[in-house]
């Protein structure tokens, strides 16, 4: 279990009371921020971890529990996805919109984080998060490892992004196709947006979490960098 210093309690718009897992950097003075948006498995070890590596980078690093109104501490299963659907399907636009927006406003009143330089990355589910809050908020930049769900209902909203980003995918991953990639990629051009587009051919989906079967360690150490 994670140490609860470690968390903050966010008010949401919508009236709902949400927490987050904040990890600081070292060293007075203010810190660019960061948004992790979680898997469909919650803010789980490995999510903490992330936000952890990203503060030893220099970052104040905030990751919402993105089912706080049906399952709030929810950490599921690598192993179990039947277990996550009950969240993921409780989830809305409407209602992402409104976390993402307390989650940046969090950071952007931070004493020690820089509100000019606030960035996002998420996950699988969060990889979705990511890209749709840089339309939400004006971050200077994002990043989208496999977000899924993409294609099929945000491309309208490419001509809404903020700032520039940076797509990962997993050239076996069977639940994002080529195809899928494509539309994103060719919603980016048309918009005129600054993005940049890896598919690792040999990794498959989840290919950066170390928690997960697919772990692919040579894609993880060549994506990190980037």
């Amino acid at each position: 279990m994670a140490d609860k210093k470690n968390y903050v309690d966010l008010k949401v718009s919508d009236g709902t009371a949400m927490s987050a897992y904040v990890a600081r950097p070292q060293g007075a003075g203010k810190h660019p921020g960061i948004l992790v948006f979680q898997e469909a498995f919650g803010v789980n070890a490995y999510i903490r971890d992330v936000t952890h590596r990203f503060a030893k980078q220099g970052f104040t690093a905030i990751a919402p529990e993105l089912f706080h109104r049906s399952g709030p501490g929810f950490e599921g299963s690598y192993t179990d996805f039947a277990g996550v659907q009950p969240h993921t399907s409780k989830l809305t636009n409407e209602g992402q919109e409104a976390d993402i927006k307390a989650a940046y406003e969090w950071l952007k009143n931070d004493s020690q984080t820089d509100p000019q330089k606030i960035f996002s990355v998420g996950f699988c589910m969060g990889g979705r998060v990511s890209f749709f809050a840089d339309t939400i908020v004006p971050l200077t930049a994002s990043v989208s490892f496999y977000g899924g769900g993409i294609a099929q209902g945000l491309l309208d909203r490419a001509k809404d992004l903020h700032g520039p980003i940076l797509l990962f995918w997993g050239g076996l991953d069977k639940h994002i196709l080529p195809e899928h990639v494509r539309a994103v990629e060719d919603a980016l051009r048309a918009a005129g947006k600054e993005y940049g587009n890896v598919t690792f051919s040999y990794a498959d989906h989840g290919f950066f979490c170390d928690q997960r079967a697919s772990y692919n360690e040579l894609a993880s150490k060549q994506a990190w960098p980037m």
